[in-house]
């Protein structure tokens, strides 16, 4: 025959420079957090706990929370215009996650996130990276180990790799997985 019965998997090819996730332990992450300014740490632990993208956490607004009674606890459904792979994306809330909620509320009319009664425009910026440095620093006092390149370049985008990991080390299934993080 000419042709092939099933057509073979295709993989993307990796980046040859592109970095591999870093996703946080614990520990570090309580060293990281504990250098953010306090409305970066809050929108961290937020993103560290619900998997979502820096832009779905700077955009969340009051108004996409949706009560969910039976179980006494709210979601949040983010619109489709505001995700990356163009559905609603729905917001499971844990319990650390709900507590940064509550924490915010009565802040802003329209936010969730705001800095000086203003929105936060992204995580990415001079505080982020300045409390990256810092943490770095105390990285090798803190565990007895040097700091790995790792945790030095931590990337916002790892916040989201790291709710994968989490959710993959307690058995949650790949659909589950796929849908807690946003993933077509």
């Amino acid at each position: 025959r000419s042709w092939l019965e099933t057509p073979p998997l295709i993989q993307m090819q990796r980046h040859p420079n592109k970095r591999p996730p870093y996703p946080l332990s614990i520990k570090e992450e309580q060293l990281l957090f504990s250098e953010l300014a306090g409305h970066l740490a809050k929108m961290a632990l937020f993103k560290v706990n619900t998997g979502l993208r820096e832009q779905e956490v700077v955009n969340l607004r009051w108004s996409w929370e949706t009560p969910v009674p039976e179980l006494e606890t709210s979601v949040f459904v983010i619109p489709q215009t505001y995700v990356k792979n163009g559905l609603d994306r729905y917001v499971v809330l844990n319990r650390i996650a709900k507590s940064v909620i509550e924490g915010c509320r009565g802040e802003h009319a329209k936010f969730v996130f705001t800095r000086a009664g203003r929105p936060v425009a992204g995580i990415n910026n001079s505080g982020w990276k300045a409390a990256r440095r810092r943490a770095a620093k105390r990285y090798a006092e803190q565990f007895g180990r040097p700091c790995p390149a790792g945790f030095r370049s931590i990337r916002v985008h790892d916040l989201k790799h790291t709710y994968g990991h989490r959710l993959r080390a307690v058995a949650i299934g790949f659909e589950d997985r796929k849908l807690l993080l946003g993933h077509k």
